[in-house]
């Protein structure tokens, strides 16, 4: 069952200068974006900084409003909704930040961080206190957490807050933004696992959003892969991360290092400038810096597909299908 729908979204971000802070140009975050997701699925954003993945998923709340495009949440457009359509679309739909730190409030105590959410949707709980302490056992805190302070916890710890805090009204949809990538890498393994157990558990569905694909392939059972505001491959995990398709991914999964001291890897070294997101190249995206570039790539854009072999597989280039 489909709970999620994006289809061709589109959010540009206004470029100003001068005395008179006048429009100069746009910012071409997204670029004609679209995706369906099924209920319990998770899937994963990936990409380097500034194609777009964070504010995919503010789009996705509903924190910014597109441009053009949809997105649906069990048939209900999230944009252009009134305050209480707005507040009941959040029962549903939850985000977890990339800091820990920031998206807590350091003049709450973790118990106030937790009850708010009750209090903003009008939920009375006649056992609200053993409800907290079971959500926070939930996410491998203990009770006398509660009446501590933000700053009085590790990031791994506080991020358990956050997520603590996101599962508490028991949404359908949670939208990860980065949630491991301000953590040391012995914490990942523990809110990644975390997550996934929270997801057996509860049937969370997971828009998760990652710079790092190996991060991505861990968690995920489909991935998305963005360049400069546009998906440019979509399939399976396994497929992405055994068979990637698009030069790009190719590049993103060479640079992923290997525990095998004498595996020889074989890294793809992407050449060529950056093109500005104000100004993006005419044709394909990435024909600035791929390294099998023809002329058609530079004169028309290709359309993201389906491979012949496997119709999952979805590829936005002239030659890779």
């Amino acid at each position: 069952m489909t709970i999620l729908a994006v289809n061709n979204l589109k959010k540009y971000f206004p470029v100003r200068s001068g005395v008179f802070l006048r429009r100069t140009g746009w910012v071409h975050a997204l670029d004609g974006v679209s995706f369906s997701l099924n209920k319990g699925e998770t899937l994963g954003i990936v990409g380097e900084s500034g194609c777009g993945k964070t504010t995919l998923g503010r789009c996705i709340m509903g924190l910014y409003d597109p441009l053009e495009g949809q997105v649906i949440v069990k048939d209900q457009v999230v944009s252009g909704l009134d305050f209480q359509d707005r507040k009941q679309l959040t029962l549903n739909l939850q985000m977890i930040f990339q800091d820990p730190f920031e998206s807590l409030d350091p003049r709450q105590t973790v118990k106030e961080i937790l009850e708010e959410k009750y209090y903003i949707h009008g939920k009375k709980k006649r056992d609200l206190d053993t409800h907290i302490n079971t959500l926070i056992r939930q996410v491998g805190l203990l009770p006398d957490a509660l009446l501590k302070f933000p700053h009085e916890f590790s990031g791994g710890q506080r991020q358990r807050i956050g997520i603590a805090r996101a599962i508490s009204l028991n949404p359908e949809i949670i939208i990860c933004d980065e949630p491991v990538s301000a953590l040391d890498v012995s914490v990942q393994s523990k809110i990644l696992n975390l997550l996934m157990e929270l997801q057996q558990r509860m049937g969370l569905t997971y828009v998760f959003i990652s710079h790092d694909l190996s991060v991505v392939k861990h968690v995920s059972d489909r991935i998305a892969v963005m360049y400069m505001g546009k998906i440019v491959e979509l399939a399976d995990a396994d497929a992405i991360s055994h068979k990637g398709l698009h030069p790009y991914t190719m590049a993103l999964l060479s640079s992923i290092p290997k525990p095998d001291p004498t595996f020889a890897r074989h890294r793809i070294v992407l050449t060529g400038e950056v093109p500005s997101v104000e100004n993006p190249p005419v044709g394909c995206r990435f024909n600035t810096r791929c390294g099998q570039v023809q002329n058609v790539c530079r004169e028309k854009e290709p359309k993201l597909i389906k491979n012949q072999e496997d119709p999952n597989h979805l590829t936005a280039c002239h030659f890779f299908h």
